[in-house]
């Protein structure tokens, strides 16, 4: 019965886990794509402006 007992506070342990990684995402995940959209941008712009400079690498 122990075991049983053992296993299912781990069983606990990884669903409380898995749930805080997904609420960290929910909130985090717009920021996360405005800054990577927004970093994007700026190198399309910059390579628009300047190709010379994006051709070489």
């Amino acid at each position: 019965m122990k075991e049983a007992t053992g296993e299912l506070n781990m069983t606990v342990v990884t669903i409380i886990a898995i749930g805080a990684i997904i609420a960290f995402f929910w909130f985090m995940w717009p920021q996360i794509k405005n800054t990577v959209t927004d970093q994007w941008n700026s190198i399309s712009t910059d390579c628009k402006d300047n190709p010379e400079e994006c051709a070489q690498g």
